[in-house]
């Protein structure tokens, strides 16, 4: 009886990890090809994305984390994904570009861009550079200036 209580126990100490979302893997994107392929075929190769770009419908994201648990501990989360799929005007995709997480940090693990007016940076690595580089006087113009 003693023995069966220790190992209920310990399996209450295990580790419990849980998976949200998903991030197509590198086979499942190399059927996509840049320049070529439109929402509608990337949807039929790897599924809808559950996140969407806001502005113009410019771009496809698949964001997938994991999750673990231990013992009476909150949750962490170790790792995350973020695959960015943008499309030009015509509707066709323009790059394909993977993000994980490092340190706080976002991190491109690879990518696939034809030439465009982005000068080598993809959508969401230029909104999270320019986080904090607007000011007061960039809103109300010349106005907000002292003169």
């Amino acid at each position: 009886m003693a023995a069966a209580a220790v190992v209920a126990l310990l399996s209450g100490c295990a580790t419990q990890v849980r998976h949200h979302g998903y991030a197509p893997d590198d086979a499942a994107l190399a059927q996509i090809q840049v320049g070529r392929d439109t929402r509608e075929t990337v949807a039929a190769a790897i599924g809808r994305p559950s996140t969407a770009g806001v502005l113009n419908d410019g771009g496809w994201y698949y964001v997938g984390s994991r999750w673990e648990r231990f013992g009476p501990r909150p949750p962490v989360e170790v790792e995350r994904e973020v695959v960015a799929i943008n499309f030009d005007s015509r509707g066709r995709v323009a790059n394909i570009e993977r993000f994980g997480l490092a340190e706080g940090e976002v991190v491109p693990l690879s990518r696939r861009v034809t030439d465009s007016q982005i000068r080598g940076q993809g959508l969401l690595s230029q909104l999270l550079r320019n986080v904090g580089r607007v000011t007061a006087a960039d809103i109300a113009g010349d106005r907000a200036r002292p003169q």
